[in-house]
């Protein structure tokens, strides 16, 4: 049987961004109607590959043959009238405009006198939103939406396109399992219309449940396209790193009886929400040395109790909150961090990163103090300082001055983790510090927690994968609509034991 001829051809892609070369002679085929898993850690190439393919990248080397015909797509528009469109990895939204303003953006829906036809947008994403069985509100402004819910508006966005070629840049990074359940069942009704997938994920179950065929990318080259059902987990893992991974090790609990931190019937208020909290007496205590693991359904308020313990809520907390034994009360960032306090968000382009700067600008902007002598600012320091966390973190980038903005993902994330290092925290909180980031990265940061905890940190870390979390955590507390319903040790805890935990509604007497 003959090999139907490919709807994408990639002959020797290369890409440079000033001495990085980010893409190297690759060159592979996607038939029509497959889903395409395109795999490698962080800085292999995966993105900058589908931003070419998309038309965001317009300058690089080779040739790009679309249903055989050579294409080089100036714009995402130019693409997108090609039939090809992208969920981007890095959420690309305005946060400014609503749901319906974003999904029709450049596309808005007019009147035959030109007049903006707002009903019939809001009804239209209501319906995409509807087939992501999400209850968004279409006039919702996207800035006032949770990161879950604005990567589902991305990808409403693209489903809107009715495109052939359909690229997914980690679509599932920020949803929770019962939207990566509807996400699945979307991808299944596109597949019966014929449209094909490209599909990058660092997500082995997610892989190999829909892929059909496999290409791995190392160093931005290509290294191998595999059939699904020829390959394995680690045979993909061995091929992205280019050694065999080990199995993440359970270290012992080094914690103390020294509390560090401790929650007394903390909450939240949520003005003009039905629920009126978003925390409700939380209490709990955090040791030295302990790595505190929080699980919970997206909603479930683990970022705002982080948020809480940082400073960093838009609404003042009650309750209580104790730092080495001391009764605290944070109205800013600046005074946790003083504490001892350093927090990795989750959505690290709106709330990590400063695009305009250097890896060494993001890296030591909260520590300038101690690379500065007599109130003057050390050059030399703060490249001192950035090298080492580079070199610690094995973060890929060319050099210290190389914008944040040329790395990957995964990468960035590291800058972050470096920069919360360098203020030298006693209590380090980590709002799931492995979105988007590659099976090789995850595993090094694993250590980076272990090594930390074995200094004397305490980590308090929120995950939306539970493998994760039953990986490195000591004791595992569960939220569901801002208040603990669970809680377990490292022994008790279980996938299933903890989702029954997470989907128990709270009631109060």
């Amino acid at each position: 049987m003959t090999e139907p001829t490919p709807v994408i051809s990639i002959r020797g892609i290369g890409k440079q961004f000033n001495a990085v070369r980010a893409l190297n002679n690759v060159s592979f085929d996607v038939l029509p109607g497959e889903l395409h898993a395109v795999m490698g850690e962080n800085g292999a190439g995966k993105s900058t590959l589908m931003k070419i393919l998309s038309g965001v990248y317009s300058e690089y080397d080779g040739e790009l043959l679309l249903r055989g015909n050579p294409v080089r797509f100036q714009s995402t528009r130019d693409a997108e009238d090609a039939g090809v469109s992208i969920i981007h990895q890095e959420l690309n939204l305005v946060e400014q405009l609503t749901v319906a303003a974003n999904i029709f953006l450049g596309r808005e829906i007019k009147r035959a006198v030109g007049i903006l036809n707002q009903a019939a947008m809001d009804k239209k994403s209501a319906d995409l939103l509807a087939q992501l069985e999400s209850n968004i509100s279409p006039r919702a402004l996207v800035s006032s939406l949770r990161v879950g819910d604005q990567q589902l508006v991305e990808i409403a966005k693209a489903i809107s396109l009715e495109a052939e070629i359909l690229i997914m840049d980690e679509p599932t990074s920020a949803l929770t399992e019962s939207e990566v359940a509807r996400l699945y069942g979307v991808i299944a009704r596109l597949r019966k219309r014929g449209v094909t997938i490209l599909y990058i994920s660092h997500k082995m179950d997610e892989v190999f449940r829909l892929a059909d065929r496999i290409t791995v990318l190392r160093d931005g080259q290509f290294v191998q396209t595999v059939d699904r059902a020829e390959a394995t987990p680690r045979s993909i893992a061995h091929l992205m790193v280019g050694r065999d991974l080990e199995p993440a090790r359970r270290r012992e609990n080094s914690s103390d009886s020294n509390v560090v931190l401790e929650t007394k019937a903390l909450s939240l208020v949520w003005p003009g929400h039905p629920r009126g909290w978003r925390l409700k007496d939380v209490s709990f205590q955090l040791k030295r040395g302990e790595i505190l693991g929080f699980a919970g359904l997206m909603g479930a308020g683990r970022t705002e109790l982080l948020e809480c313990l940082f400073g960093a809520s838009h609404v003042q907390p009650q309750g209580r909150l104790l730092v080495h034994g001391r009764k605290v009360q944070f109205s800013h960032p600046a005074e946790a961090m003083k504490a001892g306090i350093a927090m990795v968000t989750e959505d690290r382009k709106r709330l990590g990163l400063f695009s305009q700067m250097t890896v060494r600008e993001n890296m030591t902007l909260c520590s300038l103090m101690s690379c500065s002598t007599a109130g003057v600012l050390s050059r030399l320091s703060e490249l001192t300082a950035t090298n080492k966390q580079i070199q610690a973190l094995a973060i890929k980038s060319s050099g210290p001055e190389a914008p944040i903005t040329s790395l990957s993902g995964g990468n960035q994330q590291k800058c972050i983790i470096g920069r919360c290092m360098l203020t030298k925290p006693s209590i380090l909180l980590l709002d799931d510090p492995t979105r988007g980031v590659d099976i090789g990265a995850k595993a090094e940061l694993y250590q980076l927690m272990e090594q930390l905890a074995a200094e004397g940190v305490a980590i308090v870390v929120t995950s939306s994968e539970l493998p994760e979390l039953l990986t490195v955590s000591d004791r595992i507390l569960v939220l569901c609509e801002g208040v603990i319903t669970g809680e377990f040790t490292r022994e008790e805890a279980t996938e299933q034991r903890i989702m029954e935990a997470a989907t128990q509604q709270p009631h109060f007497t």
